[in-house]
């Protein structure tokens, strides 16, 4: 069932003002925050549980804790980007709720003895930068960012920066480049930002749910917060469905609720009545579930590492009987071979055979030993390139044809699509 957390508020058109979001509590959680120590909010972040919602799932609290006390200046970066397909949770809070997020991005500031952060938003959210560049500035002229914030003896600034629609800069190291002016590329790691990353200082990034997430740590507590969800995936976590539904949309449920109780109760179902056939459970770089596996499925970290796919960015994709596998790969691998920076060989190269490989499957080029090809392609791109982006082109190949192989030989030979029973242009 749904659990709103953090958007108990969002059917409130007043709650992404300062004014709206100050009547139901807000900036109350900043103030407890600033009544403790920094230390003491890392530990209680860190007792939560709390993962990164972004899509590597790595926990919050570790990851602030790996800086390094050297005295340099640190660095607090919002990732905002959300350039996986069919995601769209990130978009809505900051439309939604936008002081929710710098609230949590304050807290977080304090916490790690930041004095200055970023929104790193997509070029795309034309909407949600303006609602966000708003709120920054009614934060402002209440004395919520600046010099001595309530009081506190804590200064911090904050700005947003746009990017320029890029998917890579998605990934962290790829963001700091955009952000420092440079080719939108990932780096090597280590080091890793927490070490050497803005500016080539300390600096953490985190995904927008994570930061707004923080404050409710805050105003409820660790254990209260761990209540929700599973014993290692604790918390809620927004769920972007679109697909064949009754009712896509995004939805806040606890970690580990099942999947197909989110497809029957709160989605409304499979649409005009037609038969589950697969999912897609965390992006289009998550690996395909079948139908039966979308049954056994539940929604957190270690279940779908079980079943040989991931949580990801929480963007689930339902579809049906009438859907053909090999012009779903084909969107997907288009996608990728699009948004590859070109850095590294195996994905630069790699991204394009795959795309060209499905392409010929349904222009009617291919033959049947390409079927084994693709997953040969897709299995020398994994672990091989500087960031995951390779491995997200590979892994819906790898999920989706062992699995829907018979649609892909069918086209192959027969020249049209098995499911749909016509030749595809």
């Amino acid at each position: 069932m749904e659990v709103k957390l953090l958007t108990e508020h969002y059917s409130d058109d007043n709650y992404r003002t300062l004014e709206g979001y100050k009547a139901k509590g807000g900036y109350e959680d900043l103030a407890k925050a600033f009544k403790m120590k920094p230390e003491d909010i890392i530990s209680e972040v860190k007792a939560s549980g709390l993962r990164g919602r972004g899509g590597a799932g790595f926990p919050t609290g570790v990851k602030w804790g790996f800086l390094p006390n050297n005295g340099e200046t640190r660095y607090l970066l919002c990732n905002a980007d959300e350039g996986e397909p069919c995601t769209f949770k990130d978009r809505m809070m900051m439309e939604r709720a936008p002081h929710q997020l710098i609230e949590g991005m304050i807290i977080s500031a304090f916490a790690v003895n930041s004095p200055k952060s970023y929104i790193y938003i997509r070029g795309e959210y034309v909407y949600a930068t303006r609602v966000i560049e708003k709120a920054l500035k009614e934060a402002y002229d209440a004395g919520l960012l600046g010099k001595n914030i309530m009081g506190s003896g804590f200064d911090h600034d904050m700005d947003v920066y746009v990017g320029a629609g890029a998917y890579i800069c998605g990934e962290e190291t790829g963001m700091i480049s955009s952000l420092e002016g440079k080719k939108g590329q990932p780096k090597l790691k280590p080091p890793f930002p927490a070490v050497q990353g803005y500016l080539k200082k300390p600096t953490i990034v985190n995904n927008v749910e994570t930061l707004a997430a923080v404050k409710y740590i805050i105003r409820d507590g660790a254990e209260a917060y761990k209540k929700h969800g599973t014993e290692k995936s604790t918390g809620t976590k927004l769920f972007s469905v679109a697909g064949d539904v009754n009712k896509p949309g995004n939805y806040e449920v606890p970690l580990g609720y099942p999947m197909i109780d989110l497809i029957n109760n709160e989605c409304g179902g499979m649409k005009n009545g037609k038969k589950l056939k697969a999912a897609i459970p965390g992006g289009t770089s998550a690996p395909i579930l079948n139908a039966e596996e979308v049954e056994r499925a539940t929604l957190d970290y270690e279940c779908l590492a079980e079943m040989g796919s991931m949580l990801g960015s929480g963007s689930i994709v339902i579809m049906d009987e009438t859907r053909c596998m090999v012009d779903m790969l084909k969107v997907i691998a288009h996608f990728y071979h699009h948004e590859s920076c070109g850095q590294c060989t195996p994905c630069r190269e790699g991204t394009g055979w795959l795309h060209k490989l499905v392409s010929g499957v349904v222009n009617g080029t291919a033959q049947v030993s390409d079927i084994d090809l693709l997953c040969e392609v897709a299995n020398k791109m994994k672990g091989r390139t500087i960031c995951a982006l390779s491995d997200a082109a590979a892994l819906p190949v790898l999920g989706i044809v062992p699995k829907f192989r018979d649609e892909f030989q069918f086209f192959i030979e027969q020249g049209y699509s098995k499911v749909q029973g016509r030749a595809n242009a």
